[in-house]
């Protein structure tokens, strides 16, 4: 039982050292190869922590050869225009110039229903305020509407809009994250005059942030 969990915890170490090898896009929206990779690994890991059988290093090679398939892969791809299309596909225009394309929706097999269904996911209600609606090959929509109906930017309407900082961490669920203060342009008498303020201390702030603007955002930690 105990060589059981020890295989388990090994393969599950493999697979999010893989996971971060082939980028930060695994996670969100992936092309269609990357799915298949995906999905590929995680039945070759279930394998090996079913079976005792099978030795762990058995288990471990195939994983790791699809891994380097894949990184190889990415690598030509971004050097090849027509190898990136073949494994990922180009993106598809649904709607232009506020026209369906119906012929389009047919290819990629998407029904009226879903169209509609991911414009309201877009805010986007209306169709006839849609100029431009591509499926992107991450199968997320682009939607660009008619500029008369698009929300008026500031520097549109002429409003001079006051300059935006990046806010950055400084507690997080009661640890001080130390390598944070320079880039806040903090350090830890300031950490102490705010958690002073707060009638607080550093293991009992949930939540500490500051802005290049100095404004500060405290939230403490709730009973359990």
């Amino acid at each position: 039982m105990l060589l059981s969990y020890v295989r388990t915890a090994i393969l599950y170490l493999v697979l999010i050292i893989c996971v971060r090898l082939m980028g930060k896009r695994q996670v969100g929206q992936m092309e269609p190869a990357e799915f298949v990779v995906t999905m590929l690994v995680a039945n070759l890991a279930s394998i090996p922590m079913q079976d005792e059988g099978i030795p762990l290093f058995s288990g471990v090679v195939p994983i790791l050869t699809v891994l380097g398939v894949e990184l190889v892969l990415s690598a030509l791809s971004y050097a090849s225009v027509r190898l990136r299309r073949l494994l990922c596909g180009k993106p598809v225009i649904l709607i232009e110039d506020g026209k369906i394309l119906q012929q389009n929706l047919r290819k990629t097999r998407i029904t009226a229903d879903e169209l509609t269904g991911h414009l309201r996911l877009k805010d986007v209600l209306d169709l006839s305020t849609v100029q431009y609606a591509i499926l992107e090959t991450s199968g997320d929509l682009s939607v660009f509407l008619y500029p008369g109906d698009r929300p008026a930017s500031a520097k549109e309407a002429g409003v001079k809009a006051a300059k935006q900082s990046f806010p950055v961490t400084v507690i997080e669920d009661g640890h001080l994250l130390s390598n944070n203060l320079p880039h806040a342009q903090k350090d830890e008498a300031w950490v102490q005059k705010v958690l002073n303020r707060h009638s607080a201390t550093v293991q009992s702030t949930f939540l500490l942030t500051v802005d290049g603007d100095g404004n500060e955002y405290f939230a403490p930690k709730e009973d359990a």
